[in-house]
């Protein structure tokens, strides 16, 4: 929902269980469809529902520390909410020393993990008690692609001061998902001379990702070199103790009532693929028993969650999507041959079929442009890159394309 608008920053709310879930999965689509309505470049600040608007630019300027949107963080993402377990105990460890000594202990912080298991928590509860205990530190926080989009807006209009105000004259930088910043020449440049600005006046920086520092494709070498240079902490899957005790908070803060310890179990059983899919199939239960009035019990918990769990119990059970796999299931739907999606065939029908195989498996698998390009016939990254922007675009302005993209992911993520 719009909140408001100030100059090239567009405001909107959205409810704080999904707000995150939103920023990370579909920023780039609402900054594209954003900038298709207003007819020029635009910033989207997604903020929790009920939040106030930000004031005038006027404003901001008097204390960007407190008014810019990269200060923004979640209420609910503290150290006292984060769940403790062997596979977090020395991210959570090391996030605690940090903000108990900023640009003192470990520095950068470098978080990795797969995605839902707590990374972007301990981000914001870092902020927190900085601000709880420092009161004299500017804190900032901001993703990746709200990094690239000021990064894009400043160089449209020349105005550097703005953006180097918001990222470099702060004490403490806390950067979500850093993988994105793969094959974005622009921003890892612009975000490499942040890095070195803040790193030498001694900010402290903290970022996360879904991969390690070496496994992340696509970045230039001395930027992992600079990932690598402090502690790299993994945020690992919780154990069964966790998940229980995940559950019993999230009952305990929703106010629930009516759920017992044996169907809390069930679910945590079920549900061990992250912390976000965990308080997921609880929301899923609670939602069906209060519309249905049903009793909540361990049988139906398998009944609600039975359709979540069907691919694999665990994991590491759980198949990797690869390039093949995007062209088979894009060719059938469109009714091709996977050889078709590699030839020269312009066809309308085949170019925008081979644009969506390319746009999912950028989207999907971890392959980066190259190689994605390479798998399609031998093409050349910069068509890759073009391809995932007609389809971004389809994807805003046609139904029927974005049913087509939708259909596709929803058949591939299942077959995982």
């Amino acid at each position: 929902m719009p909140l408001a608008r100030h100059g090239d920053r567009l405001i909107l709310s959205a409810p704080s269980q999904t707000r995150g879930w939103l920023e990370e999965r579909y920023l780039g689509l609402i900054a594209t469809a954003a900038r298709h309505v207003v007819g020029g470049p635009v910033t989207i600040e997604l903020v929790d529902e009920g939040a106030e608007p930000v004031g005038d630019a006027e404003h901001e300027e008097d204390a960007p520390d407190a008014r810019s949107p990269t200060a923004r963080l979640n209420p609910r993402y503290t150290f006292d909410g984060f769940v403790i377990s062997s596979g977090n105990r020395l991210a959570h460890a090391s996030a605690l020393a940090v903000a108990e000594q900023p640009a003192q202990a470990y520095n950068p912080l470098f978080l990795h993990g797969p995605p839902g298991l707590g990374k972007t928590h301990l981000l914001h509860a870092i902020g927190h008690y900085v601000r709880a205990y420092a009161l004299e530190l500017r804190v900032a926080y901001t993703t990746v692609e709200t990094f690239t989009g000021e990064f894009v807006a400043a160089a449209r209009h020349g105005d550097f001061a703005r953006f180097h105000a918001r990222f470099r004259d702060v004490d403490v930088l806390l950067v979500d998902d850093v993988q994105f910043l793969a094959h974005r020449t622009g921003t890892m440049e612009a975000f490499f001379h942040t890095f070195n600005a803040l790193y030498e006046a001694g900010g402290q920086l903290v970022l996360t990702s879904d991969r390690t520092p070496g496994e992340l494709g696509g970045l230039e070498e001395r930027l992992r070199e600079r990932f690598k240079c402090g502690l790299v902490a993994p945020v690992e899957h919780p154990d069964l103790s966790a998940r229980m005790t995940i559950l019993r908070k999230r009952v305990c803060l929703d106010g629930v009532d009516g759920i017992g310890d044996d169907v809390l179990a069930e679910v945590a059983r079920m549900v061990p693929e992250s912390v976000r899919s965990l308080e997921g199939a609880l929301i899923r239960l609670v939602a069906y028993t209060s519309l249905t009035g049903a009793e909540p019990t361990p049988e139906l918990t398998r009944k609600v969650l039975g359709t979540l769990t069907t691919a694999a119990s665990h994991p590491s059970a759980r198949r990797t999507i690869g390039v093949k796999d995007v062209k088979d299931a894009t060719a059938e739907a469109f009714d091709l041959t996977p050889e078709a999606l590699d030839a020269s065939d312009r066809r309308a029908r085949v170019a925008f079929a081979r644009q969506v195989a390319m746009y999912l498996a950028r989207e999907l698998t971890a392959e980066s442009l190259p190689a994605i390009g390479a798998a399609f016939g031998g093409r050349r990254h910069p068509t890759v890159a073009y391809a995932c922007r007609r389809v971004e675009q389809a994807v805003i302005e046609r139904p029927d394309a974005r049913d087509v993209v939708d259909n596709l992911k929803t058949r591939l993520a299942g077959s995982r």
